[in-house]
């Protein structure tokens, strides 16, 4: 499902700390959140989001030893939804777990699917009209959740990303990387915001225009390049929050208004250049890539997959799957990965498994017998690339 365009997306925050506690939106702010959420949609925006951000298990506050996440989400989408009417759109907000995953935390990669996955279906269950990945969000927790809205519902996901000069995320992540893996797992929009000035956030949005098949966002605040700037660049989602005033969310409603969207063609793609990405990294590979040596999940994997990238020049691992204790050691050690990654197997299954658990985007080199429509469906929950 496609998402309006141009949208303007506002909504509450929700919260902050209080003495060193989480601060989150509870029934008591019944009346203020109505009237945030109204102004919002008087400003313009045509849709507003929740203040879900902080709605899943892992940051949600506990009240009698658990925590209400059906209740917590539903109560704060029903509340919005009274507040802005029938003629603008709900989003689902969906924020950081604050959670390490194995071998660095305790939290497994399924524990965080889990999580998202019960705060998707809150978010389904209440009517949601779409989904808002907020910024400050991991590569894990970006795919976890995208994995959990595709489990719940198929309505549209706008993922935000907030970056450094360099295109960095918190956690090391070039945001070109981000954008490939997120369309590939079928993101309707991805959007950046950047605290350091219009001239750097316009450079990174530019950075991704020529491989960006979806709809670009940001987030909107006083600073930002003009509208008719970030058009010519590919944005046509901006999301509001507490950078830009009531006045400047009216202004810039009125300015996109006289935007024509039409003028502006999507730059032409070379289709012997294919975005893959590992976990921190943007890669580009050509159909009749070089994967070298198979790689094959011994105990040693990890120095493997160092040497690999040292001594190669291909730019293109390829690790083999064979058995069922693999997936387990190649969770554990392919965040050393920052080239291209052809994952392979001859089961299904295990191809499936290792998909799931590698925080990047993979490629099929066409080698292995397996059956063109489980390959198009990997393609299309997993972002596979198939050559």
């Amino acid at each position: 499902m496609d998402i309006p365009v141009p949208l303007l997306i506002g909504g509450a925050e929700d919260g902050g700390t209080d003495g060193g506690r989480e601060s989150t939106w509870l029934p008591g702010h019944r009346e203020k959140l109505n009237l945030l959420q109204r102004s919002w949609a008087a400003a313009g925006c045509g849709a507003v989001a929740a203040p879900t951000f902080r709605g899943n298990r892992f940051r949600l506050p506990r009240r009698d030893g658990e925590e209400d996440v059906r209740g917590y989400n539903r109560t704060l989408v029903e509340l919005t939804r009274r507040a802005v009417g029938p003629e603008v759109l709900v989003a689902g907000g969906m924020g950081p777990a604050g959670q390490e995953l194995e071998p660095f935390g305790d939290v497994t990669f399924e524990e965080l699917v889990t999580a998202y996955a019960e705060q998707a279906a809150a978010l389904e269950e209440a009517g949601v009209d779409l989904f808002l990945l907020a910024e400050g969000m991991t590569m894990a927790e970006e795919r976890a959740a995208m994995l959990a809205v595709g489990q719940a519902s198929g309505k549209p996901v706008v993922v935000l990303a907030r970056c450094d000069e360099e295109g960095r995320t918190e956690s090391g992540t070039d945001v070109l990387a981000a954008l490939i893996v997120m369309q590939g797992m079928g993101a309707a929009a991805f959007g950046l915001s950047c605290g350091e000035g219009a001239e750097v956030l316009l450079e990174q949005l530019q950075r991704l225009t020529p491989y960006a098949t979806i709809p670009l966002a940001v987030v909107a605040d006083s600073a930002m390049p003009a509208p008719q700037t970030l058009a010519e660049a590919g944005v046509r989602v901006f999301a509001c929050g507490g950078g830009i005033s009531g006045e400047g969310v009216a202004a810039l409603s009125r300015d996109l208004e006289q935007v024509d969207l039409s003028r502006f063609v999507p730059p032409e793609r070379d289709p012997d250049v294919i975005p893959c990405a590992s976990e921190k990294e943007a890669r580009f590979i050509t159909p009749d890539v070089d994967v070298g040596e198979t790689i094959e999940c011994t105990p040693d994997l990890m120095e493997e997959i160092l040497e690999a990238e040292e001594i190669c020049p291909q730019g293109a691992l390829k690790i083999a799957i064979l058995e069922e204790d693999d997936v387990a050691v190649f969770a554990e050690n392919q965040y050393a990965i920052r080239d291209a990654l052809c994952l392979w197997s001859d089961v299904p299954e295990l191809l499936e498994q290792a998909l799931r658990v590698y925080q990047g985007r993979a490629f099929w080199d066409g080698t292995g017998d397996l059956e063109p429509e489980f390959l198009a469906e990997m393609a299309k929950k997993y972002g596979l690339v198939l050559l």
